[in-house]
């Protein structure tokens, strides 16, 4: 999973979206033993097995060995390599390869993130009036344009801006309707909203009045609490945190108005100091009982997890963004399909294991095997290095060697691993593994869920070729069309590369092979439980019960997945991304290169070069398809089996 960095600029929540590569810190001096060939070893004759035996767990783990001669398998460190080597071919780049609308999507991009800045009153009045105008003015001039004269790159971005507009509108009333379910719960939020933009157009400032603005802030924050304390029917829970979040947000705007004035004007200190002061102290006293009494946190645990369902009005909005032409029923079909041949093939790993069909008892063997403490630094970064040389030894895409030297490791906090109990990638891998300030059966848990197994089928995912790799050709080729971020391309580029080196023989064990299950087991799970949730027809513990069930998760595990799922800042379709979005990868590579009309090469060099898009759109780019005007997406891309 790609880490987020500032998203995407957008006029509305989403929910979020997840933004790649955040930089980080360096770590680890890697090794481990392989054997000949490269193979990873497991459990290798030249180790003396520890056995570690704690109640009801039986675990296996390798004490620190010698660092083979090659655990970079053939790369040089990275101030060994040549600079000249990162120095690419400068004929090639001085062609002009992008589209005609770059330095129009550049435009846009720049004059809605000054909007942005000046706007900074999270989803208010005038905020949601100015941006609905913004965007609706765009979307008529770029109606207006001569379409016929643009060429395929040009086209792609004249739908994709479209197609980004048309989104931004809808989030804006989705915004809308949110701000009608919670505004029993904040009827506070227009008074500081107005402080502060009356601030920003300098208007001028009556401390006097501003006082009294203040005191009524503090009113309405303790009468609603009084009711809602008593016999008023209360809110969801849903609506109830987002309220506490925009109370929160709210606090930080008032904050900043009034820092503004402060000090320097003795008349606005003497007037609104002290009913600042109680209004900021009304406003946290608020957002703590919207938690605590209408959302149900309780002080020194966990926070529940509520999620905030959109329905399927909402699903089809997002998936019209996406250009995906199938239903939120159609795509749970999809997942049970490709649920069941993970099943199916669990199953044979089980038997290769000498487990007959018990995929559990598979599972837990597989959990068993990992490395001892303070070792997995050097596990991920010989994984790493392992997944380069097998896809560089193929050919099948292009890794510039700076982009082998520029990834960076470091290392999950216990708190973080509540939210992320396993990786998190781009730029910089951060590592999940217990630490030493974890009570025992944390350290337990958390040792289970980063195994060898798990670990070397995620890394590549989070590295090369996947998400930093990714990122790499992201800041380089066509990075205007960050603009259209999409999970599907993200999530689905990292994943496909999953179900590819599956196809390429990469598992080299049953236990391998259970690794790479568990996670595409675990993606098919997310496209079920995230819609079903999303559709009203699950509660986040029947989400979790099924990660539990069918996946074979560790509760903890589960529980940290779908609180990252729901409680986070992830897009409704997020979940769904992964598997969707490398099913359609999948079915494009047999169109294009299992049909011989494309070298594989060029198949995944092209799309990294195209950019953040619909995987439709990758498919009209890569065949060089001069799309319509009145293009719709109709692409059935899913008819293959897996």
């Amino acid at each position: 999973m790609a880490t987020r960095s500032p998203a995407p600029p957008s006029s509305a929540a989403w929910n979020g979206v997840s933004d790649p590569l955040r930089p980080g810190r360096r770590g680890g001096t890697p090794f481990l033993p392989r054997r000949s060939g490269g193979e990873h070893c497991a459990h290798p004759m030249s180790a003396r097995l520890v056995r570690v035996v704690v109640p009801g767990l039986l675990v296996l783990v390798l004490p620190a060995l010698a660092a083979p001669a090659d655990f970079r398998h053939g790369e040089p460190a990275q101030a060994e390599r040549p600079a000249a080597a990162y120095v690419p071919d400068l004929g090639k780049l001085a062609r002009p390869a992008a589209s005609e609308l770059r330095e129009l999507v550049e435009r846009f991009q720049a004059d809605a993130d000054g909007l942005r800045r000046f706007y900074t009153v999270p989803a208010s009045d005038l905020r949601l009036a100015r941006f609905r105008g913004f965007h609706e003015a765009w979307l008529a001039r770029l109606e207006a344009m001569d379409y016929e004269a643009l060429g395929v790159e040009g086209r792609i971005d004249w739908h994709l801006l479209r197609a980004h507009l048309r989104q931004e509108l809808a989030l804006l009333a989705r915004t809308e309707r949110r701000n009608a379910e919670m505004a029993p719960l904040l009827p506070f939020a227009g008074t500081i909203a107005r402080l502060q933009e009356d601030r920003r157009q300098f208007r001028p400032l009556v401390p006097a009045e501003a006082a009294a603005s203040l005191d009524e802030v503090r009113r309405l924050a303790v009468a609603v609490r009084k009711a809602f304390d008593g016999d008023a029917p209360r809110p969801g829970r849903s609506a109830a945190l987002r309220a506490a979040q925009r109370t929160a947000e709210l606090r930080k705007v008032l904050q900043d108005w009034f820092d503004h004035f402060n000090a320097y004007d003795p008349q606005f200190g003497w007037w609104t100091r002290e009913p600042a002061k109680d209004a900021l102290a009304a406003l946290e006293e608020h957002g703590k009982f919207l938690r605590e009494k209408l959302v149900g946190v309780k002080p020194d645990e966990d926070e529940p997890i509520v999620g905030d369902p959109i329905g399927a009005a909402g699903l089809a909005e997002d998936l019209a963004r996406e250009m995906v032409a199938y239903t939120p029923d159609e795509l749970i079909a999809i997942a049970e399909r490709e649920l069941a041949w993970c099943e199916a093939e669990w199953r044979r790993t089980a038997r290769e294991m000498g487990l007959g069909d018990d995929w559990k008892a598979a599972l837990e063997r597989t959990k068993r095997d990992h490395v001892a403490p303070g070792e997995q630094p050097a596990l991920i970064a010989e994984q790493a290095y392992e997944a380069i040389a097998f896809v560089r030894d193929r050919d099948i895409l292009t890794i510039p060697a700076h982009a082998v030297d520029t990834w960076r490791m470091t290392m999950l906090s216990p708190e973080r691993q509540k939210v992320a109990p396993f990786f998190l990638g781009g730029e910089t891998i951060q590592v999940a593994f217990p630490t030493d300030t974890m009570d025992h059966a944390t350290k337990l848990d958390s040792l289970r869920a980063n195994n060898r197994h798990f670990c070397r089928a995620t890394v590549h995912h989070e590295l090369i070729p996947g998400h930093h790799l990714q990122g790499w050709y992201m800041e380089r080729c066509n990075p205007h069309r960050n603009l259209f971020y999409t999970p599907f391309w993200i999530e689905g580029w990292a994943l496909w590369w999953e179900l590819h080196l599956w196809d390429l023989g990469f598992p080299r064990s049953p236990e391998n092979k259970a690794g790479m299950l568990f996670w595409r087991t675990h993606r098919c799970a997310r496209i079920i439980f995230s819609l079903n949730f999303h559709l009203g027809r699950w509660t986040p513990e029947q989400c979790i019960d099924f990660l539990v069930e069918r996946v074979g998760h560790d509760r903890h595990t589960a529980t940290g997945e779908v609180r990252r799922s729901f409680n986070g800042d992830y897009s409704p379709l997020y979940q769904v991304a992964y598997m969707m979005g490398a099913v359609q990868i999948r079915a494009l590579h047999a169109e294009l290169v299992r049909a011989g009309r494309m070298p594989e090469k060029a198949f995944h060099d092209g799309i990294l070069e195209g950019g953040n898009m619909p995987i439709e759109l990758v498919r009209a780019r890569l065949t060089g398809t001069r799309l319509p005007r009145d293009f719709r997406p109709s692409w059935r891309f899913a008819d293959a089996k897996p």
